[in-house]
């Protein structure tokens, strides 16, 4: 009879088969937990997922690895978790951390003093160059000689913001430059506050309107109505400072101002010499002489009107007396 060899058994090679078993199972729970956490579950279905993995793997027959597989996953899921978490608080304080940029709101205005032989071809360049910047003329003010020529124009010029300087350098280039001056002015703080105090006040108003809208008695009415009138001025005068805010920084100021140039005063003559220069120079020695004795003159007669007043009668009554003393004419002999 013959005898067949036994093949002999060992039992550490199922042993590592329940084992490699096991671990399959585990990476699987891990997988699932893994991909319910990144479909869009919160960190606490993620634990429940693989907790119900874990529980599953243990229920498997013959394995005695499985709940530790479940809470490796677990494990895994809330450090996957924390990971994500920690991302989006960095790129949270990232974006809080980020520079906002602000735009600039500047006041800027300008005053240029020309001078100009011709005010009016000087004034049709100022217009020329408002033009090419895109502005226009706010005020203006002329003056004119006896003649109807222009010597004085005074000009309000409007202009956009991003033109100012090229617009001062250019107007500075119009005629002879007397002067020039700008200024700017920072505003955009001015700008942010009452855009800011604009919105919450509107907000103010419409709950004021949602509370008169519910209102029942009278008192309730007539002290919303009051409270309603209120809010309504102030936002009124915000809107206006916010509509002045965004006119003057929207366009600059330029003031112009054009004369036309002095005369002259015409060179002194060379010191004549001649006939002419001496006859001229003697008549008017002569008229300062005729000039003097006429004052001489006029100084005087005030004192002969008073002597001749006073003398008269003095001169009469000495000639009667004269008269009565001489002895009578004796009459000629008879022949």
């Amino acid at each position: 009879m013959t005898t067949h060899a036994q093949p002999t058994r060992h039992p550490g090679r199922r042993t590592r088969r329940l084992l490699g078993l096991a671990a399959a199972i585990s990476m699987t729970a891990v997988l699932a937990a893994c991909s319910s956490s990144g479909g869009g579950q919160d960190a606490s279905d993620g634990s429940a997922g693989s907790s119900d993995e874990s529980s599953s793997a243990s229920r498997a027959p013959g394995e005695d690895g499985g709940g530790s597989g479940g809470t490796a996953g677990s494990g895994s899921d809330g450090a996957a978790a924390q990971d994500r978490s920690s991302g989006a608080t960095t790129s949270s304080t990232g974006a809080a951390r980020a520079p906002v940029a602000v735009e600039r709101h500047v006041i800027s205005h300008g005053t240029v003093s020309l001078t100009s032989d011709d005010v009016r071809d000087a004034r049709r360049d100022v217009q020329r160059v408002v033009d090419a910047s895109g502005g226009d003329i706010t005020e203006e003010q002329t003056d004119t000689d006896e003649d109807g020529d222009t010597v004085y124009a005074r000009l309000v010029v409007r202009v956009p913001a991003g033109s100012f300087g090229d617009a001062m350098t250019a107007l500075e280039g119009v005629a002879d430059l007397r002067g020039s001056d700008r200024t700017s002015e920072d505003v955009s703080t001015q700008v942010i506050d009452t855009d800011v105090r604009v919105r919450a006040q509107e907000a103010s108003l419409q709950r004021v309107e949602q509370l008169l809208a519910r209102a029942q008695g009278l008192k309730d009415i007539i002290w919303i109505e009051s409270q309603l009138t209120t809010r309504q001025a102030e936002l009124d005068s915000l809107k206006g400072q916010q509509a002045w805010l965004a006119d003057q920084t929207r366009d600059s100021t330029i003031v112009v101002d054009i004369s036309r140039t002095p005369d002259e005063e015409p060179p002194e003559d060379e010191e004549a010499s001649g006939f002419l220069a001496g006859f001229t120079g003697g008549m008017k020695a002569l008229g300062a002489v005729a000039v003097g004795l006429a004052t001489i003159a006029g100084a005087l007669l005030p004192f002969v009107a008073v002597l001749a007043l006073l003398g008269t009668p003095v001169w009469l009554v000495v000639r009667r007396s004269v008269r009565r003393r001489r002895p009578p004419a004796t009459p000629p002999a008879a022949a």
